[in-house]
């Protein structure tokens, strides 16, 4: 069902301060950044041979992650985005293995412009997961 591991998001407090310790200790290349009002993040994406890292700031008093930042000051690990074909059929596959589906349960519009859910840490022994539908490029 799942495909590669599509980026690992962590949690910052100051995007900007974040941003410039990754590109001076680590020389990493920076996206430019994003704000997803949907999800109540600004998100800045690094790129590394296998994978990306995304890094995700509060947006505006309601953030989820304001409650994360809460629990872990300074930040840290939030979740691993996976990949699928198809995350419709992934969901429902999922539900009927018992999984919980966050929020209404309708995939939403992730940072790449393809459509994302997450899964319930408590079913991943505490790892939040996301799941990306990542459609061919032509």
């Amino acid at each position: 069902m799942i495909g590669k591991l599509n980026h690992v998001a962590l949690v910052v407090s100051d995007l900007e301060a974040a941003c410039k310790s990754w590109q001076h200790m680590l020389g990493a290349q920076l996206s430019e950044p994003q704000a997803l009002p949907e999800h109540g993040v600004t998100v800045v994406f690094i790129d590394v041979p296998n994978t990306r890292i995304e890094l995700l700031e509060p947006l505006g008093d309601g953030s989820p992650v304001s409650r994360f930042l809460e629990k872990h000051v300074g930040g840290g690990m939030h979740h691993i985005c996976l990949e699928v074909d198809d995350i419709l059929r992934a969901r429902d596959e999922l539900i009927g293995k018992g999984a919980r589906i966050l929020g209404d349960g309708e995939p939403k519009t992730g940072a790449h412009g393809n459509p994302v859910l997450f899964m319930h840490p408590g079913d991943f022994h505490g790892t939040l997961i996301e799941l990306e539908e990542v459609r061919p490029t032509t």
